[in-house]
């Protein structure tokens, strides 16, 4: 007796490379879905959309702040307005990393959401396409939230503000990349607790956020040099204060940008690995 044996592509047909979905229309369908969570629950989420990283500014920049002379700056500004920048990128990358690790794990492991999705046209690619949007999205809300309710602490000294706000977006996104890609590769949420425990929080603190780096000692500064949020503070504190020359920021735009992209595919390799089977 003889067996006949269904083509994988047969047995798989919503695997298929040839989707009906497009991949901007999958990838926006992930974001519409998402929205229709949101939009129901948004005040919960109110805290960390904006307001986390004002708190850090009224109590380093506006209390601890008044202690600080500006003599003591690099910058002939308040600490106020030293501050803001470097805690508009630090709240995008806190919110793209905290979108990129217990949302994604839950989508493979609690929820079990990510499993629903690729069940229908829509492919792992598509799913990690409309996340990222999605993050890209909730930083911006994030930012745009931080930086007016900043204005009126009088944290900005000009337009420059609009290019902060920009470079917070992509320093978030930079960081949320490679995180959704780390986190689909395990199951254990311990991980997730001692990546924020050993590096998210050590590189707000570190990185340049409210103190310079050159006061770090020579021997740990690379540490603050290779943080993501290191370069994203740079570019923020140049575009509002000024000072910041046209190499320096292209490398820093640099690296950014090869975070996102190589993180981009990453995760898009590990979601197919785990999805598609």
């Amino acid at each position: 007796m003889t067996t006949t044996r269904t083509p994988e592509r047969a047995r798989h047909p919503v695997r298929d490379e040839a989707h009906a979905v497009g991949a901007w229309r999958g990838a926006w369908l992930r974001v519409e879905g998402l929205w229709t969570w949101y939009r129901r629950y948004w005040t919960s989420n109110l805290y960390s959309s904006g307001l986390q990283p004002l708190l850090y500014l009224l109590a380093m920049g506006v209390g601890f702040g008044s202690q600080v002379q500006r003599a003591a700056l690099p910058y002939d500004v308040t600490y106020v307005q030293y501050v803001a920048p470097a805690l508009l990128v630090a709240g995008a990358v806190q919110f793209g990393v905290g979108e990129s690790t217990y949302p994604v794990l839950s989508g493979f492991k609690w929820e079990k959401s990510y499993l629903a999705i690729t069940a229908t046209p829509v492919t792992a690619g598509q799913v990690v396409g409309g996340h990222l949007i999605w993050v890209g999205l909730r930083v911006t809300l994030a930012a745009v939230v931080y930086a007016v309710v900043a204005a009126f602490f009088g944290a900005w000294t000009g337009a420059g503000v609009l290019a902060a706000a920009v470079v917070g977006i992509g320093t978030g996104l930079a960081c949320a990349a490679p995180i959704t890609a780390f986190t689909a590769t395990t199951d254990d949420d311990q991980r997730l607790a001692a990546l924020f425990r050993f590096g998210v929080i050590p590189m707000v603190l570190f990185a340049g956020t409210f103190f310079p780096v050159e006061q770090i000692p020579g021997a740990l500064r690379w540490l603050a040099w290779i943080s993501p949020l290191w370069h994203g503070n740079e570019l923020a504190r140049g575009v509002t204060l000024g000072g910041l020359d046209l190499l320096p920021a292209l490398g820093h735009a640099a690296v950014l940008v090869a975070l996102f992209v190589v993180g981009g595919v990453l995760a898009r390799h590990f979601f197919y690995r785990r999805l598609v089977r």
